[in-house]
């Protein structure tokens, strides 16, 4: 009589992120250059995050790249609708980084070019979908918001949620409450 043999057991799926599922970083092989990514918006936090990140792409010889999310506000049931919201925002990403620009030289980076990226979605799946993709970015700045009811979403989300323990690169926050002159001390 045949034996039974045992169901094969199904193979368990590496998450998304993990050390089998992720390329090496090229970073610091020839022609490659480490990049600090900043979220740029509206928030009182980005210039945080933008001062520690130049000063440290500076400092290290490495690159600022500057990425704006446009999140979709709702579903459109006309084409020409999400068009113009869609040309509106990408009207709004060219003034943050020309805002940004002017900020980086005010801070003393006259000289810094960072690399303008524009993607459209969810702002935390797009920034991991980018880091995934741009295997020169090294570190994620985020500014941390001074408001006592949060760090704000950003870091709630990737550096406090679930994906902080998979996240593809690390994550530096930089505290809300320091000044631009101790922030550019500090990196």
């Amino acid at each position: 009589m045949a034996k039974k043999s045992k169901p094969a057991e199904p193979k368990k799926a590496h998450p998304a992120g993990t050390a089998s599922s992720r390329k090496k970083r090229q970073i610091f092989a020839d022609g490659h250059r480490r990049k600090f990514l900043v979220v740029v918006d509206e928030t009182p936090e980005c210039e945080s995050a933008l001062a520690f990140a130049a000063s440290r792409a500076q400092r290290t010889g490495g690159q600022l790249a500057l990425l704006y999310v446009i999140e979709p506000d709702m579903d459109f049931q006309w084409l020409g609708v999400e068009e113009v919201a869609r040309d509106e925002g990408h009207s709004k990403a060219k003034a943050v980084f020309r805002l940004f620009g002017l900020k980086l030289r005010a801070m003393g980076f006259e000289d810094f070019a960072p690399e303008e990226i524009v993607r459209e979605g969810m702002k935390a799946e797009e920034i991991t979908k980018l880091i995934e993709e741009d295997q020169d970015i090294g570190v994620l700045v985020l500014g941390a918001s001074k408001d006592p009811s949060g760090p704000g979403p950003l870091v709630s989300i990737l550096a406090d949620g679930r994906l902080a323990g998979h996240f593809p690169v690390p994550i530096t926050v930089v505290p809300g409450h320091l000044s631009i002159e101790e922030i550019l001390a500090l990196a």
